[in-house]
């Protein structure tokens, strides 16, 4: 009985995720660790509204969540507390819960996605697309702005001055902007042949395409920009920057 009451529990809270990169991240960690009173499950929820019942079940053991798509902005309605930088970003992906059983919110994308993208960027690198609108795309976003980046947000349905249409991306505006991101979830397995429709044939060796996908290694949106002379990078270094972060978050008292 002691044995359980001990267990620390982590999950990672979306929709169909069952081919999750955290969970496989923490329980090959744990092992590492020989934390055998850790685990780690993912939350796989349809609606954000189960969540509180998640919670509820778990309670005397859950320590922490992550948090993917497509909740990473819904879920601020049922957190107790959030973070001053989560709350400027606009989504949380990291969900720490207190002794007291509260829930605090964090967003460690940014810390994963600058960490990660830096070594990559060049003096001309002064502008960037980022392809999707969703909560990744609002930490991407937060970053470029940090780093003096300018940005456009590219959507289906565009919204505002930040944001175009693809069909607006022309050849001028691809070879002014040497910096292009994905946040969709185009082209994620097992649906590898599609990506983004962006004009690929003026992409350059001044390029960098940074994919926030890591499986596959290579999607096709990184092979048509490897083909260009474009740099490259998928996002596996980014989430294991923070997951990193989410287990310090986790674990600082």
């Amino acid at each position: 009985m002691a044995e359980k009451e001990n267990k620390h529990l982590y999950a990672l809270v979306g929709k169909n995720i069952s081919y999750s990169f955290s969970r496989g991240y923490f329980t090959e960690k744990f092992k590492k660790l020989a934390l055998k009173n850790h685990e780690y499950i993912n939350f796989d929820i349809q609606s954000i509204h189960e969540l509180p019942q998640k919670i509820k079940e778990n309670k005397k053991k859950l320590k922490g969540m992550n948090v993917t798509i497509p909740y990473k902005l819904e879920v601020f309605n049922f957190l107790d507390k959030i973070d001053k930088k989560a709350l400027k970003v606009g989504a949380v992906n990291t969900i720490k819960v207190t002794k007291k059983g509260r829930l605090k919110g964090f967003n460690t994308d940014v810390y994963g996605f600058k960490k990660s993208l830096k070594p990559l960027l060049k003096t001309h690198h002064k502008k960037a697309l980022i392809l999707g609108t969703g909560g990744a795309s609002k930490a991407v976003a937060f970053v470029l702005e940090n780093l003096g980046i300018k940005y456009k947000f590219v959507s289906r349905n565009p919204e505002g001055k930040k944001q175009i249409s693809y069909l607006e991306i022309t050849k001028e505006i691809i070879q002014n902007t040497h910096l292009i991101i994905n946040c969709t979830p185009l082209g994620t397995h097992p649906n590898t042949e599609v990506c983004p429709d962006i004009p690929y044939k003026f992409i350059s060796n001044q390029h960098v395409l940074y994919d926030l996908i890591y499986n596959p290694s290579e999607t096709t949106f990184l092979k048509k920009g490897k083909e260009k002379g474009a740099v490259t990078k998928n996002g596996l270094e980014m989430l294991e920057l923070q997951a990193e972060k989410a287990w310090e978050i986790w674990n600082d008292n």
